[in-house]
């Protein structure tokens, strides 16, 4: 028999690849989404549920009637120069709606949660090596922060309440299903990639932000995963965790930096567009280089990642963006 895994933001970028391994592998996903950030058309396995994380009423009603026995929790606003002029927003939701949905998870007794966690809670990190699950915590933006908040109350659950949590720290994600079924709809998106297609779109000059860091051609070096490679992930940490009723904190990149300006380049031959870039000031709080040690992820998940060129990243985002704009 199917196991029902709740995956709560299931109409978003990350959540509906994942709905679509979960149900590859034979589980069965019950999508919740307010569709604040989400697609309802990105809905395409398993039940969808339209409200909030915070609709107590509605949690437990389908908590009964699904007979949910996991949830996979990627329901959070994730803006970071958004929350520091919001920040109520990313506290009430990311803080008091994860409580919400963790309370209630225990008065019905289900036990196994799976956290969408971020590279965001480490803030600046002086360290210019690979960045392990125990480095220092210091988030500099209320998103960062809501994160780690999470992160701190699942420790919590885990002792008061015995609720087993698998937290995944993600670094910078790209690509996108190779079917091209589904993708990134979200056109607010500032990450780096939807930012270059953006500029391309529109005729204009993509911006980089500082040139003088001390990396080896003076931009900042981020480490990027796969959509797919961080849907496996999940499943992988779903399925570990139920075999062995254990809590962990796990970071999930591909261990390899690549700067901005390398970025930009590989995008202007996958994409044969020989857009514009202009050179501006660094922006505060900018690391130089964030790179994740995912030997954690390796050795216990056994995760490993298929996508790991980023040339294949950035092309398997560029065919997704071009099914969206009719390119």
């Amino acid at each position: 028999m199917s196991l029902n895994i709740l995956v709560t933001g299931g109409a978003g970028y990350i959540g509906s690849h994942i709905c679509q391994l979960l149900t590859y592998k034979g589980y069965t996903p019950i999508v919740l989404d307010n569709l604040s950030t989400g697609f309802r058309k990105l809905v395409k396995y398993g039940d969808f549920i339209e409200g909030d994380t915070r609709d107590k009423k509605l949690l437990e009603q389908i908590f009964v009637k699904h007979d949910i026995v996991a949830v996979i929790h990627l329901a959070a606003y994730k803006s970071a120069p958004e929350s520091i002029l919001d920040p109520y927003k990313y506290y009430n939701n990311n803080v008091f709606g994860t409580n919400e949905l963790l309370k209630t998870m225990v008065e019905n007794n289900i036990k196994n949660f799976i956290f969408s966690s971020s590279a965001a809670i480490f803030g600046l990190v002086n360290d210019t090596g690979k960045i392990t699950e125990n480095c220092a915590k210091s988030p500099i933006n209320p998103y960062g922060m809501s994160k780690l908040m999470v992160e701190n109350i699942l420790s919590d659950y885990d002792e008061a309440y015995d609720l087993k949590f698998t937290s995944l720290r993600y670094f910078n994600v790209m690509g996108s299903d190779s079917s091209l079924e589904i993708g990134d709809m979200d056109e607010n998106n500032t990450n780096l990639l939807n930012s270059i297609f953006r500029a391309i779109g529109n005729k204009q000059e993509f911006k980089i932000y500082g040139e003088n860091y001390e990396t080896k051609d003076g931009s900042c070096i981020r480490d990027y995963i796969h959509v797919c490679d961080l849907a496996e992930a999940h499943i992988l940490a779903l399925e570990k965790q139920l075999q062995t009723n254990n809590s962990m904190k796990i970071n999930l990149g591909n261990g390899n930096g690549f700067s901005v300006k390398e970025i930009v380049q590989t995008a202007k031959e996958v994409t044969s567009v020989d857009f514009k870039v202009a050179i501006e000031k660094k922006r505060q709080g900018d690391p130089a280089i964030l790179v994740a040690d995912s030997t954690l992820a390796s050795k216990y998940l056994g995760w490993k990642g298929n996508f790991t060129d980023v040339e294949k990243q950035i092309s398997h985002s560029w065919n997704w963006y071009k099914k969206l704009k009719n390119i």
